[in-house]
């Protein structure tokens, strides 16, 4: 069925006459719906939210304020996972969001919180794709054919570079940095730079401590840390014990003792290939 703008409301939005838009949207003001999309009947789309063509959103989606969808994505159809029988389960994208051509998000399974959530003013470039029970920070991006598989939870101001995947309930903190094509299957701690296949830790995103205004006593701090977390001469849990007076005293470096602390399906990354424990 095509949606049908009450007369009083119809010029709060445009809609391309080729588009679809089921009866239950709830469509915003000022949203633009361009040609040949198709907007499902459980779908929310905040106000100023630009949709372009050909692009589909289904399932139980909230698409925040102010965001920008480039044509061909497809968001919040049926997750991929053979478990998934047909369940209400959401995908909720933040505000000012930036959702480039051919990008993937699909919502979250019924048996993890049936959920799949996204920051405000995240960018998604091209074919980048997030899965079923992802949770992404805000400010982050996803470069060109970024790979989440499920249950990643990214923390805020992440970069990741083009073509890197992410295995199934990895954590990324905040801050961090992972380069293209790299291979993280393993937990990376806030602020640090991982490479490479398999994925290891090659120091600290300094340049993206300094964007984001932390001041040299703070980026010196977490540097101390890190060589002393890392000290290859005793195992991490160990070292992890020397740092906690330090966090007492500075937010960044409290930060990665209690991400190192928190239950975690998998190891953490570190500069050795190979993880220890």
């Amino acid at each position: 069925m095509t949606f049908t703008a009450p007369a009083a409301t119809l010029h709060a939005y445009r809609i391309h006459p080729s588009a679809i838009v089921e009866d239950g949207a709830k469509i915003g003001l000022n949203v633009e719906i361009g040609p040949f999309c198709h907007i499902g009947p459980k779908v929310k789309l905040g106000d100023n939210v630009r949709v372009m063509s050909h692009v589909v959103i289904d399932g139980t989606t909230t698409i925040g304020e102010g965001t920008i969808i480039y044509p061909n994505a497809v968001l919040g159809c049926a997750p991929q996972n053979i478990h998934y029988k047909g369940e209400d389960t959401e995908l909720i994208i933040g505000r000012g969001c930036t959702i480039r051509e051919g990008v993937t998000m699909h919502p979250g399974m019924p048996d993890f919180g049936g959920q799949t959530t996204v920051g405000d003013n995240s960018m998604f470039l091209a074919y980048s794709h997030v899965a079923h029970d992802c949770h992404v920070g805000s400010n982050v991006i996803l470069s060109n054919n970024v790979m989440l598989a499920g249950h990643v939870t990214i923390g805020d101001r992440v970069i990741m570079g083009g073509g890197a995947a992410v295995h199934q309930f990895t954590r990324i903190g905040h801050h961090a940095f992972i380069g293209g094509l790299a291979a993280v299957s393993n937990d990376v701690i806030p602020y640090g730079m991982l490479n490479g296949n398999p994925g290891v830790l090659m120091g600290l995103n300094i340049i993206g401590m300094q964007r984001s205004g932390f001041d040299k006593p703070a980026i010196h701090a977490v540097r101390r840390a890190y060589k002393m977390i890392f000290d290859p001469a005793t195992p991490i849990r160990q070292n992890i014990t020397h740092v906690r007076e330090m966090a007492e005293t500075n937010a960044a470096v409290a930060d990665i003792v209690a991400f190192i602390d928190a239950e975690s399906e998998r190891a953490l990354s570190s500069p050795a290939r190979g993880q220890r424990g």
